[in-house]
């Protein structure tokens, strides 16, 4: 059989590791799958929270527009939102509640953070889309977030369970 001709624009399971579960992700950093495209244009990560947490404990800002997707986790209805999560945004710290299945858009330069997941009564996916090649912060410590090479990526052998949701 002949190869497609765009074939090869499908990232099929950029997967990673991350903090509370396997993490979606790509971008133009070195060692990312998204950096296989010379000048990729966005950082998106995606993961499911399935517990209450802190994300981003301490306040940030990037030099770049940024958006923040609250989606419930049922496929059949990503508005089935069971949680409560506290949204801190701006130099005063005005604290905001999501309750319901929300985008938030960050404009460049707006401190936001912390995100506290303070109810999960059903798992949130929790999707970030920058609108940068990587992931950078012009106001606060990159504290928590390692470069590309120090990330774990997840063996064959391991993303073969997490497809069978083992």
């Amino acid at each position: 059989m002949a190869e497609k001709k765009y074939a090869h624009y499908i990232i099929e399971e950029p997967l990673e590791k991350g903090p509370i579960n396997p993490m979606i992700h790509i971008c133009a950093e070195e060692d990312c799958r998204g950096a296989q495209f010379p000048g990729f244009p966005a950082e998106i990560t995606s993961v499911l929270v399935t517990q209450p947490l802190t994300m981003n404990p301490k306040p940030h800002a990037h030099d770049y527009d940024q958006f923040l997707c609250f989606l419930g986790s049922n496929n059949n209805n990503l508005f089935e939102f069971d949680a409560e999560i506290e949204v801190t945004l701006g130099e005063e710290g005005e604290t905001n509640v999501i309750d319901k299945t929300s985008i938030l858009f960050i404009p460049k330069g707006l401190v936001h953070c912390p995100l506290n997941f303070k109810r999960i009564g059903k798992p949130v996916l929790f999707m970030h889309l920058c609108f940068a090649p990587t992931y950078t912060r012009s106001v606060g410590t990159m504290d928590g977030h390692p470069p590309h090479k120090e990330r774990k990526k997840y063996s064959s052998e391991e993303a073969a369970r997490l497809r069978k949701g083992a």
